[in-house]
This record gives structure tokens, sequence and C-alpha cells, in this order.
């Protein structure tokens, strides 16, 4: 028996005055955190969010929402929370993920409300109140790659080579990361989390780990997604497209138009070794093994950024020699 479920359906019923509903899950998420549509009696439709107490803090959700709101922003409407049961009855933003509607056609349209929404969160939403994406959090981010993909789910032993490639990585991507200006990041703006909504489009989800941090964290997350991947001639002209918007903004200076798209490769880099060691610990810590199948793609981008960004040679060496063929061989065998 679902006990979580059900004091969620007597929370709607009891606390939010519900009556007649119906409760269907409505997605999963990479944490502890479980989200259900609701259906109302006269055909309406809501989401509750079940964050467990013991796990997850409503707070940051509620904090970054609010901020979000207040710059214009397409978000979840709260409409009732309970902080210590840990749930959220929030406004449904619809079925329509940008992972499903993306295409040849439509992508030049999604991505510049994409854009455009980032540009707005970068400009108005706040520089200060929420946690720094500190040189710390960014090393801590990265040791996932060795710990939980290399070592954990590939086996690979991390000899002296190996180990002086990460570190003298780590370094880099750490220094180009803080040297960039510093803004409010969402830290998950991709195509899973961006919905084909009502206007202002698009409907942003998942905002609850947000920081003030590199001002490419954001754009990087979306345009080299670990979900969908497009020509990197594209993804440049997005790119640049976006620097041009920031810099009439006030976001970025005009002057750094030669150092923007190396930020943007380097904080990819960091990205994706994050991310790839997140989809291993998901496999084996969480048992959701459908992560792995991203791995290839999201380390790709490492590889194919050290055709421009001889600095990534070694680490897209790695990537590209043992990385990659064992993780390839690992789901062929599964």
């Amino acid at each position: 028996m679902d006990l979580r479920l059900s004091q969620l359906d007597r929370w709607l019923r009891d606390a939010c005055g519900l009556a007649g509903h119906a409760i269907t899950p409505a997605s999963g998420d990479a944490s502890f955190r479980r989200y259900f549509r609701v259906r109302l009696a006269d055909g309406a439709t809501r989401i509750a969010m079940d964050a467990p107490p013991a796990h997850e803090d409503c707070r940051p959700y509620l904090q970054a929402g609010a901020a979000l709101a207040a710059a214009g922003l397409h978000v979840p409407a709260v409409e009732a929370a309970d902080l210590e049961l840990g749930f959220l009855l929030l406004e449904d933003l619809g079925t329509t993920l940008y992972l499903d509607a993306l295409d040849e056609r439509s992508a030049d349209r999604l991505y510049g409300d994409a854009l455009g929404a980032l540009a707005a969160m970068q400009a108005c939403c706040p520089h200060e109140g929420f946690p720094p994406y500190d040189r710390a959090l960014l090393v801590r981010e990265m040791a996932l790659f060795p710990d939980w993909l290399l070592e954990r789910q590939l086996g690979v032993v991390i000899d002296a080579a190996t180990r002086a490639t990460l570190d003298a990585t780590v370094g880099l991507l750490a220094d180009a990361a803080l040297e960039q200006p510093r803004v409010f990041v969402h830290r998950d703006y991709h195509s899973r989390n961006l919905m084909v909504a009502s206007p202002p489009t698009p409907g942003i989800l998942d905002f609850q780990d947000a920081v003030i941090g590199p001002v490419t964290y954001d754009l990087v997350s979306l345009l080299k997604d670990c979900y969908v991947r497009w020509p990197r001639e594209r993804v440049d002209d997005w790119a640049m497209g976006y620097f041009r918007l920031a810099a009439q903004s006030g976001i970025v200076d005009a002057g750094a138009e030669d150092r923007f798209l190396r930020w943007v490769d380097l904080m990819g880099a960091q990205r994706h070794l994050k991310a790839a060691g997140i989809f291993a610990r998901l496999n084996l810590r969480d048992g959701k093994p459908g992560y792995l199948n991203d791995i290839p793609r999201t380390l790709g981008y490492i590889v194919e950024a050290a055709d421009r960004r001889p600095e990534l040679g070694n680490l897209a060496g790695l990537i590209a020699g043992r990385v990659l063929p064992a993780i390839e061989a690992q789901l062929a065998a599964a």
C-alpha cells in the first residue's frame, strides 16, 4: 500500500476542499519527488507534488518559483502548500514537453521562446539570495563522473595518469565557470523541464535547485541538452543569438563576444561530466537504469568540443577511448 499517496489523497480532500477527484501519476523525477495529476469533478486538472520531508524541502521550490513568477515567467501557480507534510497543489501546465514537440520545423520557434524566457530570467531575477554556484559545488559535481560512472558503473581503475587528467580538467572547468558573469541559474533548464503551454510560454518546471552562478550554465542545459542533440553549427547560431540578446539586455558585456563560445563549450563539459555521473548514480543507487541510455549523447558533447578546445583533448581521449566503448557495451548487453 502506498501510504504517501493515501495521505496525499486525504490532504487534497480535507485541507484543499476537493471532492470527487481522481489521482493519476503525472511524472517521475530524478529525486524523491513525485507528481500526480488531480482531475477534479468538473474536468479541470491540477498537479500535486509529493516531496517527502525526510528527503526533500519544498521551501527552495517556493522561493525560486516566486522569483521566476515576479520576473513574468510562467511557472505553476501554487494553490495550496503544506511544508510539514511535503505536499503542494499546483497549476497544471499540460502534458506537452519541449522534448516531445521539438523537430526541424518547430525548433527555431520553441528555442526562441525559451531563449527569450532565459533572458528575462537572467535580467530580472535576483542575483543574490540563492546558494552560490561556487568552486566547491562545481568540483563536487564533477566528482560524480569518476566516483559513480568510472569506478562504480564501469569498474575503471583510476591510475595516476587518469587522475592527473581529471584533476587538471576539473581545475580548468571550474576556473572557466567562475570567470563568467553571475546570474540566477535555474540549473535544469532543458527539454524535459520546459512545457509548451499557454502564454507566456514556455512553462517552466523543476527550478528548486536554483543558484547564483555562471551566465552560460542554463544556456548549455538548453542547447546542449542531454536528451536531444542538434548540429553544432545550429547550436552555435542559437548561442551567439542569445549572446547578442544578453548584451542588449545588460546581462553580459558586449566585449565578451570572443570568449562566449569558449565559455559555452567549457561550461558544457562541466555539466556533462556531472550529468553522466548522475545518470550512473540513478541506475546504481535509485534503480533507474533508463538514464544510462543518455550517457553516450551527454559525453559525446565533450568529444565534439575538443575539436576546437584542445585543452579538453586529454579528457576527450579518455571518454572516446575508454568510457564510451565500455558504456555502449553495457547497454548492448542489457
